[in-house]
């Protein structure tokens, strides 16, 4: 395993993270390609033994049992000081008022809830899952920043949103004297480098580490572009992400791969790992064999002229995965 620091902060991460949304309790809102407790363990279990120390889970992911799930996972299969977990705030938990967004109120009652659910004292990030333009980013930044300075969180993040918002909570934070977001969690692969114009640039310049989600754009860029999945069936908001022009980069990831005789999830993620400013890419994994993949892209360099190659193809996109 490959290891590296979370943007510019001191705590290292593994260069894989391993994404917990596919697991989940099917009697608390998981969806049907969502493994059961039985069935993630093992792999949870085979990523620790390979060295990934980085876990990403959030509150809404199965109605909260993921987290319940990894939390007891690592609480056998691993030493909580040497595993960083991650978990996200923002979206609805509960109807009503105040079941979800950035409120102070919502930060500080989801935190507890999270780390209850986790079976841990602190998370090492606490992210936010989306920008909330009801509650003032002051409110939001000041709850963060609370939750850190009570020891119930090591680092803030945030995840996808325009460039111009995410400066502007930087900017806050630092004029406050509040804890500052290390962390970006945005929606970067090969089908979609939109953020490759403003974005990245930014994380780069404040030493932001960058966490790509859907860095397999939701497994198209591991399988041929007609073969679908139960997942890609059922996945309304995945189905939003990509268009049929996408379709000649697939087909490109798979000649390399081809040429290179391993599977086409290995070139696309080397792909991503070949990026400075790119941190971890967040995996989701429902089978040993994406996981296996992952590991093993770790290991793949491709050339430059792979990488123009893999990159000819593209064409601009409208920014997606931000709702």
């Amino acid at each position: 395993m490959q290891y590296t620091r979370l943007g510019g902060t001191g705590l290292e991460v593994s260069r894989l993270c391993l994404g917990c949304m596919s697991f989940g309790s099917s009697d608390r809102g998981a969806h049907s390609w969502t493994l059961d407790e039985e069935h993630s363990r093992p792999l949870i279990g085979r990523a620790v033994e390979a060295g990934i120390t980085f876990f990403d889970t959030a509150n809404v992911y199965s109605d909260g049992s993921s987290e319940e799930i990894l939390g007891r996972a690592l609480k056998d299969f691993a030493t909580r000081d040497e595993v960083v977990i991650a978990t996200k705030v923002h979206g609805r938990m509960r109807p009503g008022p105040n079941g979800g967004g950035l409120s102070r109120k919502a930060i500080l009652t989801e935190i507890d809830h999270s780390l209850r659910r986790l079976g841990t004292d602190y998370v090492d990030l606490y992210q936010i899952h989306r920008w909330d333009p009801k509650t003032p980013v002051e409110e939001t930044l000041e709850a963060l920043h609370d939750v850190v300075k009570a020891g119930k969180a090591r680092y803030v993040g945030a995840s996808s949103m325009w460039a111009w918002q995410f400066s502007k909570a930087l900017h806050t934070a630092d004029l406050r004297g509040w804890t500052r977001f290390v962390s970006m969690q945005n929606h970067y692969n090969l089908l979609n480098r939109e953020e490759e114009r403003e974005m990245l640039p930014l994380c780069a310049d404040q030493r932001i580490g960058v966490l790509p989600w859907s860095p397999l754009a939701r497994g198209r860029l591991a399988r041929a572009w007609d073969d679908a999945t139960e997942r890609s069936a059922t996945d309304e908001f995945g189905s939003s992400l990509y268009v049929e022009s996408d379709r000649a980069i697939v087909e490109k990831v798979a000649e390399v791969a081809a040429q290179r005789g391993v599977a086409p999830a290995q070139v696309a993620l080397a792909w991503l790992l070949s990026k400075p400013v790119v941190t971890a890419p967040i995996v989701g994994v429902t089978k040993i064999g994406h996981l296996e993949d992952a590991l093993a892209a770790l290991s793949l360099t491709l050339t430059e002229e792979e990488i123009k190659a893999l990159e000819a193809p593209y064409t601009p996109h409208q920014p997606a995965g931000f709702g």
